[in-house]
């Protein structure tokens, strides 16, 4: 009987083995061939070597021309323009009518207020008339009292007389001492009550004095609202942002221009908010302008950061450009220190989105840029000082990573 011998399977498991390993060195192979990192075509980046040079320790912007002395119009009163009289631009006297507002409402209250200021000064005359009426009367009864007194006095001295020769009772010469007594009470009286109405009189002219004068200021006042009306340069200069028409509606305290002195000028600019730490008042500056350099210093800073930058203002030291006009831009720099060597690179769109703490630096196949992490020190408008991180010669990727700046490496393609 035959026996079934089985089937030996050792051989196909080894050819399966071999061909699976042959196939893993191809792959390997193969994925080693390829490009490693983020593709990047090499014409989308600027590179640049880094070296050694001298460091300016400056900042380079552009300024644009402000008065150095300007004063603001405002409208004082509302009202419609009725008439203007000057133009934008045009040089202005102190003193000098720029344009006409009517307001019929201000006309109104001034008729009021005089009307009731004549009225007041009516009753003032009035009570002045009726007091002096009143002074005269009480001096007119004292002087009768007076004379009734000396010619009482006359008649108890004669009485007194008789008496002593026996020629008038004492019943008589009582009444005689009665009379005269009476005489002196009523004298005492009248100038006791002439003393209080002329106090009471002095009262009532002085309050009444007061609300004329009250009226009076309130008056002026009134006066000086209808003369805003007419509304006059504060100051010689150059009539600036003027813009009204005929015809148009102004509101109390509504912009409507200033007067800027047209000699003398300051320059206003905006840097980098890196800079803000080292741009102090009193920093020495030079302004370029036809061809000619202009001292100058720092003389405001405005630490308020808006979009990244900060405002300072700039003012000449010495003799100013002869022909400046508002707005006009002119170069200007700020030493913030002195020049001296350092590893430089330079500061191009790559700072922006590194902050300058790190770069992607080429190896030496020329290909292949990775990630470095770098600590960079001063800065101008051009450089960046190296500090750590980087060597003289090594080649920089320094245009704006923004599109890669996740990447750890970066393969760049033809």
């Amino acid at each position: 009987m035959d026996t079934i011998v089985p089937r030996r399977r050792g051989k196909r498991i080894a050819y399966a083995l071999l061909a699976a390993c042959a196939l893993m060195a191809v792959a390997w192979a193969g994925w080693s061939a390829l490009p490693r990192g983020l593709r990047v075509p090499a014409r989308d980046v600027r590179i640049v070597a880094v070296e050694n040079g001298i460091f300016r320790d400056d900042v380079v912007l552009r300024a644009s021309a402000e008065p150095l002395n300007s004063v603001i119009l405002d409208a004082v009163e509302s009202g419609r323009v009725e008439e203007v009289l000057a133009l934008d631009g045009t040089l202005v006297a102190k003193g000098e009518l720029l344009f006409r507002l009517s307001n019929p409402q201000r006309n109104l209250e001034l008729l009021a207020r005089e009307a009731e200021h004549a009225q007041q000064i009516s009753n003032l005359s009035n009570l002045r008339v009726t007091q002096e009426a009143a002074r005269t009367d009480h001096q007119r009864r004292i002087a009768d009292l007076q004379f009734a007194l000396a010619q009482a006095e006359k008649q108890h001295a004669r009485n007194v007389t008789l008496a002593e020769r026996g020629f008038l009772s004492s019943a008589a010469l009582e009444e005689s001492g009665d009379r005269l007594a009476q005489q002196r009470r009523a004298l005492a009286d009248e100038q006791a009550r002439s003393a209080t109405e002329a106090e009471v009189r002095r009262t009532a002219l002085a309050q009444m004095g007061n609300a004329v004068d009250g009226l009076q200021a309130g008056l002026k006042l009134v006066h000086s609202a209808v003369d805003a009306l007419a509304v006059r340069a504060p100051v010689a200069g150059r009539l600036t942002d003027f813009r009204l028409q005929v015809g148009q509606k102004v509101r109390p305290d509504q912009n409507i221009g200033r007067i800027d002195d047209p000699r003398l000028f300051k320059l206003a600019a905006q840097i980098d908010e890196y800079y803000l730490g080292r741009v102090a008042v009193g920093r020495p500056a030079t302004v370029r302008h036809d061809g000619r350099t202009y001292p100058a210093r720092v003389s405001a800073v405005f630490p308020q950061i808006r979009e990244g930058r900060f405002a300072i203002e700039l003012s000449f030291t010495e003799a100013q450009p002869a022909r400046l006009s508002p707005g006009q831009g002119l170069d200007a720099q700020i030493a913030l220190g002195e020049a001296a060597r350092a590893m430089l690179l330079p500061n191009d769109a790559f700072a922006i989105d590194s902050g300058a703490a790190w770069v992607f630096v080429l190896k030496a196949d020329g290909t292949t840029a990775v990630r470095r992490a770098i600590r960079t020190g001063r800065r101008n408008d051009r450089q960046i000082e190296v500090l750590a991180g980087l060597a003289p010669g090594e080649r920089v990727i320094v245009s704006s990573y923004a599109a890669f700046a996740r990447a750890q490496q970066l393969q760049l393609t033809n």
